[in-house]
């Protein structure tokens, strides 16, 4: 009997740390978002101005199909650096190489070609306006990036969360794990 007892003891310890285990690698949002903000989406709230300087990074490894790719491409866009249905969703060497002239551009960034707090962080301080609503929290805001060329729509819903155009004129969430955006 007491062989039997330290079996189940055994196996029962065994189906404990296995579960223990199988639970502790269960995705994170922050593991599966943003980088720095932990969320889903490019996100913010408050003033307008600061909201993107804790957003995740983009890169070629990084969030490389994404909305909120497509987000920056749209801002690639918008200061002239590609064309508007170049705005995919997919950061590859064409979005890196045209991300590092961007940033070569503006004064006090690195041009690495990876779109990380600073590289976003500048985008919102200096080319974001406000076009209505409010900054209050769960109210919607209506903003406007204004690019050196070009400028497009955007929204920060009441949760919080960046939306904008997609080519199409489709509306999206520039959400870090999913790619919806088109270009046709």
């Amino acid at each position: 009997m007491k062989s039997v007892n330290r079996r189940f003891r055994l196996g029962a310890a065994t189906v404990g740390a296995l579960t223990a285990a199988v639970l502790s690698m269960g995705t994170t949002p922050a593991a599966a978002a943003g980088d720095y903000s932990g969320l889903p989406y490019v996100s913010g709230g408050g003033a307008y101005s600061d909201d993107w300087g804790d957003e995740g990074i983009l890169s070629m490894s990084q969030h490389a199909q994404s909305n909120a790719t497509c987000l920056w491409q749209k801002i690639l866009w918008a200061d002239g650096y590609i064309q508007e249905e170049g705005a995919d969703g997919y950061f590859g060497d064409i979005t890196k190489g045209y991300t590092q002239h961007w940033q070569a551009d503006r004064k006090g960034l690195t041009p690495d070609g990876a779109v990380g707090k600073a590289t976003f962080g500048w985008a919102d301080d200096q080319k974001i306006e406000y076009v209505s609503g409010s900054t209050a929290d769960g109210q919607t805001l209506n903003l406007r990036y204004h690019g050196t060329y070009w400028s497009f729509p955007m929204v920060r819903d009441s949760y919080g969360h960046y939306q904008f155009q997609d080519y199409a004129g489709n509306w999206r969430a520039a959400g870090y794990d999913y790619r919806t955006c088109v270009n046709i």
